[in-house]
């Protein structure tokens, strides 16, 4: 059964539609955690719709969140709970990208999906199986999950580029180096930004170079 996430929008700042940007918050946030980040986006990326929904499912350790799937280390969780969090956040999800992608006009090739840590392990999970390719996926403070599968049910290759803090102190910093090999082993175009001194968060220069690597994969979407 088919939880329908709800969702925060910010318009694009010109009125022509041509892109759309989706944020996936963390464990135990909401869609409104990540949608500020569209201000210091819009800049560049005028015709940019951005959305941020919420997870499906209220978070055990912060009642006032949302969790994309439980997580046994923190919420005392079972491994079988996790795993079929994930398989019905992966078909909600995909349900929520193809409902907005329509309401927006918008297609794959014109989305791109920035996630934070939980939202990054959604992300990394949910694009590779799509059967169209995204723009680009930006992941901060992430990992791979079950990188063992992914070579065996990638049936898309976006561009990837993962985000870290060298001082993470919630998911590992070898996390990125981790999900780095396995998408180039799988055939994925992808980069990495180190954030320095930063824990688990994002950065300005981590920002920027999602800036960057957004704006260059939309290349002629942009019109403004």
């Amino acid at each position: 059964m088919l939880t329908i996430l709800d969702s925060s929008r910010k318009a694009s700042r010109s009125g022509e539609d041509t892109s759309l940007v989706i944020f996936l918050h963390g464990y135990g946030a909401d869609g409104n955690d990540l949608l500020g980040l569209a201000e210091p986006l819009c800049e560049l990326l005028p015709d940019t719709v951005f959305v941020s929904p919420n997870a499906p499912e209220r978070c055990s350790s912060n009642p006032g969140g949302f969790q994309w799937f439980p997580i046994p280390w923190i919420d005392g969780s079972s491994e079988e709970e996790a795993e079929l969090g994930l398989n019905a956040a992966e078909r909600d999800l995909n349900a929520y990208i193809d409902q907005v992608m329509e309401q927006e006009g918008l297609n794959d090739s014109e989305t791109v999906l920035i996630g934070f840590s939980q939202g990054t392990m959604m992300a990394l999970h949910v694009a590779p199986r799509r059967k169209d390719e995204f723009a680009c996926v930006v992941g901060f403070s992430g990992r791979l999950l079950k990188s063992e599968l992914l070579a065996d049910e990638v049936k898309s290759r976006p561009p990837v580029l993962l985000l870290h803090g060298d001082r993470d102190e919630v998911v590992p910093f070898s996390s990125m180096s981790e999900a780095l090999e396995m998408l180039m082993e799988s055939g994925f175009e992808t980069y990495t930004h180190i954030m320095e001194d930063m824990g688990h968060g994002i950065s300005p220069d981590g920002l920027e170079a999602a800036l960057t690597i957004i704006t260059d994969k939309l290349g002629g979407i942009i019109k403004s």
